[in-house]
């Protein structure tokens, strides 16, 4: 496994991370989720990414679970708030962010997060309110980095803008060979400022594996199949990105990879990305996925793909 700086931080994090959207405490058991989280400290993936929504709080139980008697210093673990929790609490106002917090690292099981992230941008909350908030969340010592996930270019400016507050090193969109939309303005825009990208669906939740075809049923077992992991392909599993992964199969067999490996070494080219969150519902998953770290596309092969969906 090779490690990339997130940003301007401290942090080393691993070229693949383990995320547990939809998955751990949800649509995959305790005991299946324990031995991805193992298969992923033998592949030698030190950063977790979770949140306070995923599960309502039982991704967060699971890692707690998973991760006691391991020593804090051999991962790298990062959460996010923002998503209703209850009715009322949601947002990232002063109240919810020093509520959210605690809650999160008495799930988790420790006493601090190396990443607190803003799972989206709040319209509710002046922005400098929710700054000097997770200022004081990194003064406290409960989290040592700040991120955020999925703000636009000017959201991501207003924050920079704001005297006297705990800067952003991380940035958390969408990114795969067929969602890009934030490379022409987000990425130079972070890199210019000490914020590295984390980025979650980097296989479009498993299309980009090539495990579903046009014209054909989703195989058992799969994402697709499940009632609690499902609910998000539709947006995907689509004829033209169908058509697309078919394109991108003999690029594949050129560059003499699987195609998991081929659209991880895409997102990784990026100097801007520091890790690529991949979710695992078995440990066969999580020890392909990191073995794509360190492997590399040549010029012509970015070409080639860049047709491929265009």
């Amino acid at each position: 496994m090779k490690y990339r700086k997130l940003g301007s931080s401290d942090l080393s994090v691993s070229e693949i991370s383990l995320g547990s959207w939809l998955t751990f405490g949800l649509g995959v058991d305790d005991s299946s989720g324990r031995a991805c989280v193992d298969a992923a400290f033998d592949a030698g993936i030190n950063f977790i990414d979770t949140s306070n929504i995923y599960g309502v709080g039982a991704a967060e139980e699971f890692l707690g679970r998973a991760l006691k008697g391991r020593p804090r210093s051999s991962y790298i673990l990062a959460t996010k708030l923002f998503f209703p929790m209850t009715e009322t609490d949601k947002g990232l106002s002063r109240a919810q962010v020093l509520k959210q917090i605690d809650l999160s690292l008495k799930r988790l099981g420790t006493d601090f997060v190396d990443l607190y992230q803003c799972h989206r941008y709040d319209q509710e909350t002046p922005l400098e309110e929710t700054m000097l908030a997770l200022t004081e969340v990194v003064k406290a010592g409960k989290a040592r980095w700040l991120g955020f996930s999925e703000w636009s270019p000017a959201q991501i400016s207003a924050a920079l803008a704001i005297p006297g507050v705990e800067k952003f090193v991380s940035s958390q969109p969408q990114y795969s060979i067929i969602a890009r939309r934030h490379e022409p303005e987000v990425f130079p825009l972070c890199a210019k400022n000490g914020i590295g990208q984390i980025v979650w669906s980097p296989l479009a939740q498993g299309i980009l594996t090539g495990k579903y075809k046009r014209g054909a049923p989703p195989p058992a077992g799969t994402r697709a199949t499940s009632p609690e992991m499902g609910g998000f392909l539709s947006h995907w599993l689509t004829d033209e990105n169908l058509a697309k992964v078919d394109r991108l199969r003999p690029i594949a067999e050129r560059a003499g990879m699987s195609l998991a490996h081929l659209a991880l070494a895409w997102v990784l080219r990026r100097p801007e990305v520091s890790s690529a969150i991949v979710g695992a519902s078995r440990p066969e998953q999580v020890k392909e996925n990191a073995a794509a770290s360190g492997k590399t596309l040549t010029a012509d092969l970015v070409a080639a793909i860049d047709a491929a969906v265009a």
